[in-house]
Order: structure tokens, then C-alpha cells, then sequence
């Protein structure tokens, strides 16, 4: 199948400060991409703002925020004069067993996992629906495909983004836009408290439980490559080991 060229395209990346959301805006910097990179730490936006270069904007957003994710929007907007792909993909993981857990904390991980890309996809719908073209696409994970006892509350989360897509994207066919799902197992990011280069190398090549932050970027790479006509509903992408 033919890569459709992704030069020139206006992406949004939530989530952008680290593990799959940073690693995304490399390879699509690398394709011509201009980038709207947002998280909540200034400072690692910044950072990798002067890695990737000019075509680049750091917008310090809290997904959780409403009237924040619309000002990302609209700056984005105001910088590109469009958006073409919105990758929402700021996360919270919690596993563990719900007797011993805290539900303040379950009430951010929901905030994020499931109100933030809410309102992220709702900010970019009345532009894509004017230009008559878009992509949406979520990161979610395995936990939203299958039921995971050691963390229930997480896969809740993941349950809810994974219907909320699958329904979106019947809603938003019509319009000429396309939405996806990319859903990875174990990834050695901090998500999961692994970030030694050299742990990272033990667990993805030598005992493959885990894969890497790029294999999931090359995934959202090859998702928005596809031809317009082409929609990947969901892409599901296990650590070659990882029995689930």
C-alpha cells in the first residue's frame, strides 16, 4: 500500500513531554510535519521544542481544563492556520488492587484518560468539519480490549475511550475525517516507571515483555500514512512475549 505523504500537516500531540507522545513528534518532524506539542511540564516541552526545531510550537496545556485545551487549539490555529491530525494521547496509569486504592486518585486518572481526550477531539471538530478532512486518533491500550484484573480502574478508563472512538468515528465518516485507535500493551516509558536505557534494552530485545515508545510512534506514523479512503479503526501492538 502506497505511504501517503505527510509533509506539511498540522498535528497536535497531547502528552507530548515524554515516552510515546515525544517520540511521536520525532518521526513526524522527521516526515515535514508542523507540530503542536502540549503536556503539562513547560520545561520538557521546551526541551524538545529546540530538538526538533522551528516548525514546532510548546503550549503548556492541563487536558483536564476545558478552556485550556481550546486556547491549544486555538493557538495552534493562530501559528498553522489549521489542524489536520489531533493525536490525543495524555495518560494516567494506576494498576493495583481496589481495596488499597485511592479514589482521589482514580477520580484524575478518569479526568484525564477519558474527559481530556474529550475535550480534546470536541476542540478540533468544527475546523476539521469546515475543511471537510482530519484525523483524530486516540492512544488507548490493550486494557481497552481486554478486561485486566491488576488494574481495573486503568481499564475502565481505556473501556470507555475504546466505545467513545469506535462510535465517533461512525458519526464523523460522513464529514470526511477519520478516527482511530492505536493500542499498545507493556511499553517501557515512565508510564511504567522504566526509563534506564540499558533495562529498556534487557526488556524489549532480550526478553521481549515490553516494546519501545518508538514502535508505538512508528504505529501512529503508519496509521496517518494510510490513503484517505484507508481508516485503521484500531491498531493493537503487543510486546512479542506479552501473554494476553
Amino acid at each position: 500500500m502506497l505511504e501517503h505523504d505527510l509533509e506539511g500537516k498540522v498535528v497536535i500531540i497531547t502528552g507530548a513531554s515524554s515516552g510515546i507522545g515525544a517520540e511521536t513528534a520525532r518521526q513526524l518532524a522527521k516526515r515535514g510535519c508542523r507540530l503542536t506539542v502540549a503536556a503539562r511540564s513547560k520545561e520538557k516541552l521546551e526541551a524538545l521544542t529546540a530538538e526538533l526545531g522551528t516548525d514546532v510550537l510548546p503550549v503548556q496545556t492541563d487536558v483536564t481544563v476545558r478552556d485550556s485545551v481550546l486556547a491549544m487549539v486555538q493557538t495552534t490555529i493562530d501559528r498553522f492556520g489549521r489542524v489536520d491530525v489531533m493525536f490525543a494521547n495524555a495518560g494516567i496509569y494506576i494498576p493495583g488492587q481496589v481495596h488499597e486504592g485511592d479514589p482521589d486518585a482514580w477520580s484524575e486518572l478518569m479526568d484525564v484518560n477519558i474527559d481530556g481526550v474529550l475535550y480534546c477531539v470536541h476542540a478540533v471538530l468544527q475546523q476539521m468539519k469546515a475543511q471537510g478532512s482530519g484525523d483524530i486518533l486516540v492512544s488507548s491500550s490493550i486494557s481497552g480490549f481486554v478486561d485486566i484484573e491488576w488494574e481495573p480502574v486503568y481499564s475502565a478508563s481505556k473501556h470507555a475511550i475504546t466505545g467513545f472512538v469506535h462510535t465517533l468515528r461512525r458519526q464523523l465518516a460522513p464529514m470526511g475525517l477519520r478516527v482511530g485507535l492505536v493500542a499498545p500493551g507493556a511499553v517501557a516509558t515512565e508510564l511504567w516507571d522504566v526509563t534506564d536505557p540499558e533495562e529498556i534494552a534487557r526488556l524489549a530485545d532480550v526478553e521481549h515483555s515490553f516494546i519501545r515508545a518508538e514502535d508505538v510512534a512508528r504505529a501512529v506514523v503508519f496509521m496517518l500514512s494510510q490513503p484517505p479512503y484507508v481508516t485503521i479503526r484500531d491498531l493493537v501492538i503487543l510486546p512479542q512475549q506479552q501473554d494476553i
